[in-house]
C-alpha cells in the first residue's frame, strides 16, 4: 500500500499511451488550392491551404517542392484568413518548369496539438519526383509517447494534489497527521510538478523537429514560452510552487493547531488559497486546450475549471479514502460520511458541465458514434456508469459506518483503536522500531523478541483493521471503485488528444464534397428570372471556371426570350456556403457589353455546396430574385 500511489500513477500512465495512440488532430487541412491531385495547365501565383479552425504556422510551416526536391516557393508565408475562414498560403517562383509538385505542411492547432500532412499536384502533366517525405507525423514517434505520459502524469498528479488536499481539509483534519495520507498528497505534488516540467521542455520537439535532444536546446525552449502553451505550462509550474507553500502549511501549521480559534482561521484561509490555487491550475488547462477554441469558449473555460476541480474533488478524494481506510482504519465514521456528500456533490457538478461538454464537443447523435471521440466519450460515460454503481455499494457500506453503536461495541472499538495506536508507536509504521527487553543480555536473543513483536504487533493491527466488516466492506469497494478511476482518467486523457466530433463532421463533409465535385471543371448555371413587369422574363446563364475553391473566373449572359443578348438595369451576384456560416460574398461585375458580365476574381474560400443567388433587375421597381446550389471542389 505504500507503492500504491506510485504504481497507479505508473499502470494509467501506460494505460493514456495506449488510448492516446487512437488521437488525431484537432484542426485538419479542408482544403487547398491547387487541389491534391490536380493538373493545371500553367504555374498558379500561390499555394494556398485552409483549415477547419485557427492554427500557428512556422516560417516554414508550408513547403513547396519541385520534382528534384528544390524548394518552389518563395519562403514567406502569407495570412490569409477572414472572417471564419482560416487560411495561410505561399507565393511560389517565377519559370517553375512541368512535373509534379509536393507540399508539406506542419502547424499547431488552437487547442495546442500539433498536427502535418502533405499532398501533390502537378503543372502540365504529373511526373515522377525525388521528394521523400518523413513517415513520422509531428506530435509521433518517442517523443510523442512521453509528452503523453507527461499529459496523463499531470492530469493524475493534480487529481491527487487538490483532491488529497480537499479531503483532509473538509472531510478528516486529522488525516493531516497521518503518514500514508501525507505521503500520498506528497506523490502527487511531485508527479504533477515534475511532469508539468517535462512538458514544457518536450513541448519544443513534440510540435517541431520530433527529436528528444532538443528538449535541451535553449533556444527551442525560448520559442516554446512565447506560445500560448508554452505560457499556460510555465503559470502551471509557478503554480506548483505556490501549492508547495500550501501543501507545508496542511501539514505543518495545520496539523499541529491547538485552540479552536486557530483551527477557523487555519480551515479558512487554507480552503481560500487551495480553492484559489487549485481553480488557477485547472485554469491553465481551459485557457490552453479544448475549452479554449470552437463554440461558446466564453462559457466553455469556466465550466471546464469547474469540471476539473470536481473531478479532482471525487477521484482524488477517493486515492485518499482508499489509502486511509487500508493504512490507517481508525478513520472516523463522520469522515466517511463527510466525504460521501462531498463525492455527491462533485458528480453533480460533473454532470452538468460533462453534458454541455458533450453538446459542445459531439454536437450531434451521428457524432457520438461516427466518430472516434464519440465512441471515446460513450466508453468513458460508461465507466462513470460502473464507478457510480459501485459508488453507490460504498454509499451502503458508509451509512452502516454511520449507524450508532452498541456500548459493548463502543468499548470494544475504543479498546481495539488504544491497541492499534500502541502498536503504531511501537511497531514497524514508526520506522524505530519494537524496544527489545533491557533485561536480555543476548543481543540474538534480543533481536529474536524484537522480531516477534513486530510479528505480534502487525497481526494484532490486521485483527483491528479486519474486526469491522462495514469497514472492511468499504475498503474492498472503494478499492474497486480507485481500479476503475485508474481506467477513467486513461481514457479522459485520450479525449483530450482526440478530435472533437463536431469538428470531425465538418471536416468529412468538406471532404466529401471535394471528392465528389470534379476539379478544373467550370461550372454552368442556367436559371429562368420573371421579375413581373413588363418585359421583364429572360434566362441567366453563369460559368464559374474552373469551378473549385479558391480563384475562379466568372461570367454572366442575360438573354430575353427570343434568345438574344439583352440588356437589364441591375445585376448582382453572390456565394452563400450555408453549413459553414460564410457569406454571402458578393462579387463584383463588371459589364463588358450588353448583357454581359464578368469578375476576374470571384474567390471562393473553401470546397463545398454553395448557393449561388443573382438578383436580376430591369426596371426602377420589377426585379426578382432566383438562387441555384452548386458543388465546388
Amino acid at each position: 500500500m505504500r507503492r500504491l500511489p506510485a504504481l497507479l500513477l505508473l499502470v494509467a500512465g501506460l494505460l493514456g499511451t495506449a488510448l492516446s495512440g487512437t488521437a488525431s488532430a484537432h484542426s485538419a487541412l479542408t482544403g487547398s488550392d491547387p487541389a491534391d491531385g490536380a493538373v493545371v495547365a500553367t504555374a498558379p501565383q500561390r499555394v494556398t491551404l485552409t483549415f477547419s479552425e485557427q492554427v500557428a504556422l512556422g516560417d516554414d510551416g508550408i513547403r513547396v517542392l519541385e520534382p528534384s526536391g528544390k524548394r518552389a516557393d518563395s519562403g514567406e508565408l502569407r495570412d490569409l484568413c477572414s472572417g471564419p475562414v482560416v487560411r495561410y498560403g505561399v507565393d511560389l517562383r517565377d519559370g517553375l518548369p512541368d512535373g509534379t509538385y509536393t507540399v508539406a505542411w506542419q502547424a499547431v492547432s488552437a487547442d495546442s496539438h500539433p498536427i502535418s500532412g502533405a499532398f501533390t499536384f502537378s503543372i502540365g502533366e504529373p511526373s515522377a519526383t525525388k521528394v521523400v517525405l518523413p513517415r513520422q507525423e509531428a506530435g509521433g514517434g518517442l517523443v510523442g509517447q512521453l509528452y503523453d505520459i507527461g499529459r496523463y502524469v499531470s492530469y493524475a498528479g493534480f487529481t491527487v494534489l487538490a483532491g488529497g488536499s480537499a479531503f483532509v481539509l473538509v472531510c478528516w483534519p486529522r488525516g493531516a497527521s497521518v503518514r500514508p495520507v501525507r505521503r500520498l498528497v506528497a506523490y502527487g505534488w511531485v508527479a504533477f510538478t515534475a511532469a508539468t516540467l517535462a512538458l514544457l521542455m518536450l513541448r519544443g520537439p513534440y510540435t517541431g523537429s520530433g527529436r528528444l535532444g532538443d528538449a535541451f536546446d535553449p533556444g527551442v525552449l525560448q520559442g516554446v514560452l512565447d506560445t500560448r502553451t508554452g505560457a499556460a505550462l510555465t503559470s502551471r509550474l509557478l503554480l506548483a510552487g505556490v501549492a508547495a507553500l500550501f501543501v507545508a502549511a496542511l501539514f505543518g501549521p495545520y496539523a499541529r493547531r491547538e485552540g479552536p480559534g486557530d483551527r477557523r482561521d487555519l480551515v479558512y484561509g487554507l480552503a481560500a488559497g487551495g480553492t484559489v490555487v487549485a481553480a488557477g491550475i485547472a485554469g491553465t488547462w481551459a485557457l490552453s486546450e479544448h475549452a479554449s477554441t470552437g463554440v461558446q469558449p466564453a462559457l466553455a473555460m469556466p465550466l471546464d475549471v469547474l469540471h476539473l476541480l470536481a473531478v479532482a474533488a471525487w477521484l482524488g478524494g477517493l486515492a485518499a479514502l482508499a489509502v486511509a481506510l487500508y493504512r490507517e482504519p481508525s478513520i472516523e465514521r463522520a469522515a466517511v460520511g463527510r466525504f460521501s456528500r462531498l463525492a455527491f456533490g462533485a458528480v453533480a457538478v460533473l454532470a452538468a458541465t460533462g453534458l454541455y461538454q458533450s453538446w459542445r464537443q459531439v454536437g450531434s447523435w451521428s457524432a457520438l458514434t461516427g466518430t472516434a471521440y464519440g465512441r471515446l466519450l460513450l466508453l468513458k460515460l460508461g465507466l462513470v456508469a460502473v464507478l457510480l454503481g459501485v459508488g453507490w455499494v460504498s454509499r451502503g457500506w458508509t451509512r452502516r459506518l454511520a449507524e450508532p453503536a452498541r456500548g459493548a461495541s463502543h468499548g470494544a472499538d475504543d479498546e481495539s483503536r488504544a491497541e492499534e495506536t500502541g502498536a503504531a508507536e511501537s511497531g514497524p509504521g514508526t520506522g524505530a522500531g519494537p524496544v527489545p527487553d533491557a533485561g536480555v543480555a543476548d543481543p540474538v536473543r534480543a533481536a529474536q523478541l524484537a522480531r516477534q513483536r513486530a510479528a505480534v504487533a502487525t497481526a494484532r493491527r490486521r485483527r483491528v483493521r479486519d474486526a469491522d466488516p462495514a469497514r472492511a466492506g468499504l475498503r474492498r469497494s472503494v478499492l474497486a471503485e480507485t481500479a476503475v478511476v485508474v481506467v477513467l482518467l486513461a481514457v479522459t486523457t485520450a479525449l483530450t488528444t482526440t478530435e472533437p466530433g463536431r469538428t470531425q463532421e465538418q471536416v468529412d463533409r468538406a471532404q466529401a464534397v471535394g471528392a465528389t465535385a470534379v476539379p478544373d471543371r467550370p461550372v454552368d448555371v442556367t436559371l429562368p428570372f420573371d421579375t413581373g413587369g413588363p418585359d421583364g422574363t429572360g434566362t441567366v446563364r453563369l460559368t464559374l471556371d474552373p469551378g473549385r475553391s479558391g480563384a475562379n473566373a466568372l461570367r454572366v449572359d442575360v438573354d430575353g426570350t427570343d434568345g438574344r443578348a439583352r440588356d437589364v438595369a441591375e445585376l448582382k451576384v453572390s456565394f452563400t456556403l450555408d453549413e459553414r456560416e460564410i457569406g454571402p460574398l458578393a462579387i463584383a461585375l463588371d459589364k463588358d457589353a450588353p448583357g454581359r458580365w464578368t469578375a476576374r476574381s470571384a474567390r471562393l474560400p473553401l470546397p463545398g455546396d454553395w448557393r449561388i443567388r443573382m438578383t436580376v433587375r430591369t426596371s426602377d421597381i420589377d426585379q426578382t430574385t432566383i438562387d441555384k446550389n452548386v458543388k465546388i471542389g
